[in-house]
């Protein structure tokens, strides 16, 4: 069995998301700050009417906070019934991968990324992080987007 993945640079590291979880990939729009929310929280943007929760997911994996630019993109992805917006710095490819070929993340001392990661696969000789839109989304509140 095969998942198509969509792959994206942060920080210079090349991560993956399930494509069955993205609904669009947008242009870098400025966000609107919002008062009393989590570090990791950009602000939101207006989607066609509705209101946006946008992640800046450096910030969100324990990096330094990104400082967009209209190089950057905002993926929409659909997690737990809610749209949510990601910052990344860049979208890559499309890519195949057997589920037989991702690996568990290694364990090390450290647990800041580890925890939100579904597992490790090398893709075109790169090693590709990919991610699990749940375990990132199970302590955020949205509800300034409500």
């Amino acid at each position: 069995m095969h998942r198509e993945l969509i792959t994206f640079e942060i920080a210079g590291q090349i991560f993956a998301l399930d494509i069955m979880a993205i609904r669009e990939i947008r242009a870098w729009t400025p966000v609107t700050p919002m008062p009393r929310v989590p570090h990791y929280v950009a602000g939101v943007v207006n989607l066609r009417g509705t209101v946006l929760p946008v992640i800046d997911l450096a910030a969100r994996l324990g990096w330094k906070p990104t400082e967009a630019t209209p190089r950057h993109a905002i993926i929409v992805c659909q997690v737990n019934g809610q749209s949510q917006g990601l910052i990344v710095d860049s979208v890559s490819d499309i890519v195949a991968l057997n589920t037989d070929a991702l690996q568990p993340p290694p364990t090390t001392g450290q647990e800041d990324v580890t925890p939100f990661l579904e597992g490790l696969a090398a893709i075109e000789e790169r090693m590709v992080m990919v991610l699990d839109l749940q375990a990132l989304s199970a302590s955020e509140d949205h509800s300034i987007a409500a």
